[in-house]
């Protein structure tokens, strides 16, 4: 028995599955199109670190709110799961691909706030002494490769959390 109407459940679903599409899809795109292109065809000091900051936010943005969508609408399905037995309360196969996704998420959450409130910061302040004829073009170098790196690895940790998503569902996870 569930806790949900079943209209409830599927909005909740159908919301999960479009915050999803939107997180990994736009990680997606970034890290295996536009980065690579942009890299290409963009050219100067400025046009093309400007060009990902900008793109960035918005993607940010859309990744935050795919978020708060995700943990909301996954704690109403967990919940709703019957093979849900309670906080930390690991007794099938289901809870164990539960748990492991979460801890997943957590590290990509950690990783996309250092992305959004650390490194994203640290290249505007860079472009913004490079626009003056002040820093150095090597730091600004190291800085997109540690961005790029970012987005990459968290492109791979996302598909690691479908993966973890399939598992609990091939396990009794409706």
């Amino acid at each position: 028995m569930t806790l949900y109407s079943p209209v409830m459940l599927v909005m909740i679903y159908w919301l999960h599955m479009l915050a999803t599409v939107a997180w990994i899809g736009g990680q997606m795109v970034l890290a295996v199109l536009v980065l690579p292109v942009a890299r290409k065809t963009i050219s100067g000091a400025s046009g093309y670190p400007e060009f990902i900051g900008l793109l960035s936010k918005r993607l940010q943005l859309i990744g935050w709110l795919s978020l708060v969508v995700l943990m909301a609408t996954g704690l109403f399905q967990m919940s709703s799961n019957p093979a849900y037995h309670g906080f930390l309360a690991i007794s099938n196969s289901w809870a164990a691909a539960i748990l492991l996704k979460h801890l997943v998420i957590g590290a990509l959450v950690l990783s996309s706030a250092y992305l959004t409130w650390g490194l994203t910061p640290a290249l505007e302040r860079m472009i913004l002494l490079r626009a003056h004829g002040k820093g150095s073009m090597d730091e600004l170098g190291a800085l997109q490769r540690r961005e790029e790196s970012l987005i990459q690895i968290n492109l791979f940790i996302s598909v690691i959390v479908l993966m973890l998503t399939a598992w609990a569902r091939s396990s009794g996870g409706q």
